[in-house]
């Protein structure tokens, strides 16, 4: 029922079987309100005490299914038979493409930002420039990232390189008048001084991991 509702497009059918085995769900019971029948909704199992329910527990039920439906959907995507399941999704381009111009329409993949929920929306990931992109639409850019995780889109890729593509060759050069812009502007000043205080902080941190320097 949760994958057919508008804008949960983004979302592949888990297995049943996979749902019912307990080890996947280690840890979810600490996160997902009326855990019991939550499990029991995702299941379409009837739940006895369904009619004692008030309006508004049912409402608080019914949302902790959907998000109890999401953590587990963002571990089974990263299996062998989510990742499958995602492919085809993925081959559609029911996630999008990459608004990127010299992406030439690459489809992108869905992430997110945190594991836990409640933090960040769901975000697309470009294979070819690596960008990170709003999804297109906004029913889908209200989903909680947390339901498919930080791993997912990489750890695809990682399994199957066959499917990474090739970066642009073209990058996109300012000009005005045809002229291009050159480089020691104010155009590009600001743009130069946070790359180089990102460059700096990082060298930083390496610089720490390896023992902090002298003294």
């Amino acid at each position: 029922w949760f994958c057919g509702l508008r804008g949960n497009e983004f979302f592949c059918e888990v297995d049943e079987d996979y749902i019912q085995d307990d080890f996947n769900l280690t840890g979810l019971n600490g996160l997902v309100p009326y855990y019991d029948y939550a499990l029991d909704m995702v299941l379409d199992v009837e739940m006895p005490m369904e009619d004692s329910l008030t309006e508004e527990q049912q409402e608080i039920v019914e949302s902790a299914a959907e998000m109890l439906y999401g953590l587990i959907h963002a571990r089974y995507i990263v299996t062998n038979r989510g990742m499958h399941a995602m492919y085809e999704k993925y081959r559609s381009a029911s996630f999008g493409r990459c608004p990127h111009v010299f992406c030439q329409g690459q489809p992108v993949l869905p992430v997110g930002l945190s594991d836990l929920p409640r933090n960040y929306t769901v975000n697309v990931f470009c294979p070819r420039c690596h960008g990170l992109f709003f999804p297109k639409s906004t029913r889908q850019a209200n989903i909680d990232g947390a339901y498919f995780g930080t791993t997912f889109p990489h750890l695809y890729l990682m399994t199957h390189p066959e499917m990474i593509p090739v970066r642009p060759s073209q990058q996109y050069v300012p000009r005005v008048y045809g002229f291009k812009i050159n480089q020691s502007s104010l155009y590009f000043r600001n743009h130069e001084e946070e790359s180089l205080v990102q460059s700096d902080n990082r060298n930083r941190r390496a610089r720490s991991r390896q023992g902090g320097g002298r003294r």
